[in-house]
């Protein structure tokens, strides 16, 4: 099967359950606490892994005991860390979540690590991929990939000076999309093969060049978490992909992988493998 490159942000996570988000000055005792890797190219690289694709992660991390576990917790799902770059003396990426009332409040610390950038033989492996899934941190690379290689945006974060010119997939949450581009079309003007519009509890809505528009209901789940989710939906949608799945059925096996993922408290534990998921 063709092997997935994922480019950008892999962290740790440690995940807090509230009854309630605190005010300032507040205090606020949580129900439990779990810690477990994150970020949205990471967590696609996870679940593309889980499902059964060849996955390779390119980043960095600093040499710090984050590092380790953000590397461990990768390898540990099969995900290929071999261009996970270790940066020495710097501090890697990690996030607090709290989780509370049905939403979540997330404190980001990016670490201090240098801009990423491809070395010679991740740029091979680029090439070479069936897909290269990056996300608002991986987006620095994209310039060196355009039409030589089958390009995925994960838009879900703000990316500065958006460029959609030779990309195959352009992935953002509603949100994102209106802010960035307006709607579908702008993004399909703006240069993009396909659009992927992740809705939520809605679920999800493809925009092809041919003026398709193909709708997807979300899967019924009993959520704890929704942490990750739409990082877990892009990387099955991929998987289903490179697996031949039509479009139409991808995004309902990438909605139920979505779904399926928000069954525990952190981002991956939950993500299904194959056969699960199809069941």
């Amino acid at each position: 099967m063709s092997r997935v490159v994922c480019v950008g942000l892999a962290t740790e996570d440690t995940v807090f359950p509230v009854p309630r988000h605190p005010q300032p000055d507040d205090r606020v005792l949580a129900d439990d606490v779990t810690v477990a890797g994150g970020g949205p190219a990471g967590t696609a690289a996870v679940a593309l892994a889980r499902l059964g694709v060849e996955t390779l992660f390119v980043g960095a991390v600093g040499d710090d005991e984050t590092g380790a576990f953000i590397r461990e917790s990768l390898e540990r799902e099969g995900v290929d860390v071999s261009e996970l770059r270790v940066v020495p003396g710097a501090r890697s990426p990690r996030s607090t979540i709290l989780v509370g009332d049905g939403t979540r409040a997330i404190v980001a610390f990016r670490g201090d690590l240098p801009p990423l950038a491809l070395g010679e033989q991740a740029r091979e492996l680029c090439r070479g991929a069936a897909w290269v899934h990056v996300d608002h941190t991986g987006y620095a690379v994209v310039d060196e990939l355009r039409g030589a290689a089958r390009v995925s945006i994960d838009g879900g974060n703000p990316i500065e000076d958006l460029d959609l010119r030779g990309v195959a997939l352009y992935a953002p949450t509603e949100t994102a999309l209106r802010t960035q581009l307006g709607d579908a079309r702008g993004a399909l003007d703006a240069g993009a093969e396909l659009v992927v519009v992740t809705r939520g509890e809605r679920g999800s809505c493809a925009y092809t060049r041919e003026g398709e528009t193909i709708e997807a209901a979300a899967a019924p789940v009993d959520a704890v978490s929704t942490l990750g989710a739409g990082d877990v939906f892009h990387g099955a949608l991929l998987a289903c992909l490179v697996r031949g799945l039509p479009l139409p059925a991808a995004l309902v096996r990438a909605n139920a992988c979505a779904a399926m993922s928000c069954r525990a408290l952190d981002g991956r534990s939950a993500i299904p493998g194959w056969d699960e998921l199809a069941a």
